[in-house]
């Protein structure tokens, strides 16, 4: 199996690069510096989006026929390494990278010819109604009722953890339409306008601010909301199995750029930063232990994700080893944090939203530490999540356990 890259491939990473240092400007590059996840808000977000959509890369996984990029699989690899690698604003992945490939593959023509355009030039901002309280990793024991009233269903329950629902134009939803022995079945996918009258949506804080314009994740309750059954993805009751293929986008993301970006960052911040004794953090023994063990991690991950990425250019299904990418990569994601918190000590106190309010001149006086500083503790606290969200990191052993070992 051919992992290395073509001289093709080398020139199109140069056109990547040479993209990335036009289009990701100063605002850009500050606020993303500043930010827990490497997400910008809303506006900024769809401004990015926009500059990938003029120039026709906003969408490398779409077929070409809906507006993809029709690049290779390697094209594929290095357009999103680059981005990691340049810590560029991080896409999401709602509308463009998990409800799309559901509209394409089960989706109606009247609702491809609806969604898709819109979705494709950023216009419209999707949210995930998935898990629900006592409904998270055990997604199937989901209890939000969608009863048939005529062309409507009528929808009462909750969603939780619904990641930026107070910017969302329109949901995907998993609902019960009906009560079956296994609690997979019974499960319908539908889409629905958060305009919706009987919706309401309540943020949620967390420990990692917060911070205006990163509010993150929020309950959403439904009282008597009516959605056309004409919005319904496929069959009725056949929700799990278009979920379990959606999953298959959210899981199967190449980490290895990002996690050296971050390390990278890591590094940087350990040159800079005193040690406890004489010296700076990077000269620490201990310390350069722990960084090189987390160096031969990335690089071992980076491997597996180019040889996984290369079978699939041969033809290759992700399938469960999704689940060993999302698994590996989420692990890595929350020792780096850990190690830019211990790199950078005492100044990891005073959060980012100082430095927020120092964008916005709101704030004279200067937070104290490097600029740095404020976004790590926020991002330690944010990353706890990782080993839980797309399926906990137990569910992903389960998985794996099952469909690749045989167990």
């Amino acid at each position: 199996m051919d992992v290395a890259f073509s001289p093709e491939d080398l020139a199109f990473q140069g056109e990547v690069r040479a993209f990335i240092a036009e289009a990701f400007d100063a605002d850009m590059r500050a606020r993303s510096a500043q930010s827990k996840n490497a997400h910008i808000d809303r506006e900024g977000q769809v401004r990015w989006l926009k500059r990938l959509y003029e120039k026709g890369w906003i969408a490398p996984d779409w077929p070409v026929e809906y507006g993809g990029t029709g690049w290779t699989d390697a094209q594929k690899y290095v357009f999103n390494m680059e981005m990691a690698l340049a810590g560029a604003p991080a896409t999401t992945n709602m509308g463009l990278k998990m409800c799309a490939p559901v509209i394409m593959a089960f989706g109606s023509d009247a609702q491809k010819a609806r969604h898709l355009p819109k979705i494709l030039s950023s216009d419209v901002w999707w949210c995930q109604g998935y898990s629900e309280p006592g409904s998270g990793s055990d997604l199937a024991s989901l209890s939000m009722k969608a009863v048939r009233d005529g062309d409507d269903y009528v929808l009462n329950g909750s969603k939780i953890w619904t990641t930026y629902a107070q910017w969302a134009d329109w949901m995907f939803c998993l609902v019960r339409t009906s009560q079956e022995e296994r609690p997979q079945r019974g499960i319908s996918f539908l889409l629905l306008d958060m305009t919706t009258p009987g919706i309401t949506i309540r943020p949620l804080p967390t420990l990692d601010g917060p911070v205006e314009g990163e509010q993150e994740i929020n309950q959403v309750f439904f009282e008597d909301v009516r959605v056309p059954v004409a919005n319904r993805i496929g069959e009725e009751g056949q929700g799990w199995t278009y979920a379990k293929y959606l999953l298959q986008f959210e899981r199967g993301s190449a980490y290895a750029p990002g996690l050296t970006n971050m390390l990278d960052k890591v590094k940087r911040i350990a040159a800079a930063e005193p040690s406890d004794g004489a010296g700076r953090m990077i000269e620490d023994p201990d310390f350069r232990r722990k960084l090189a063990e987390m160096q031969i991690k990335v690089e071992a991950l980076n491997a597996t994700e180019l040889k996984v990425f290369a079978g699939r250019a041969a033809g290759a299904a992700m399938g469960p080893v999704s689940s060993m990418l999302k698994l590996e990569g989420s692990q890595a994601q929350q020792q780096i944090t850990e190690l830019a918190l211990e790199a950078v000590g005492g100044y990891a106190a005073p959060f980012v939203q100082d430095t927020w309010a120092e964008i916005r001149g709101e704030k004279n006086e200067p937070r104290p530490g490097p600029d740095y500083a404020a976004p790590l503790a926020p991002m330690y606290f944010n990353y706890r999540k990782t080993s839980i969200y797309a399926g906990s990191n137990e569910i992903q052993h389960n998985i794996m356990a099952k469909m690749i070992l045989g167990l």
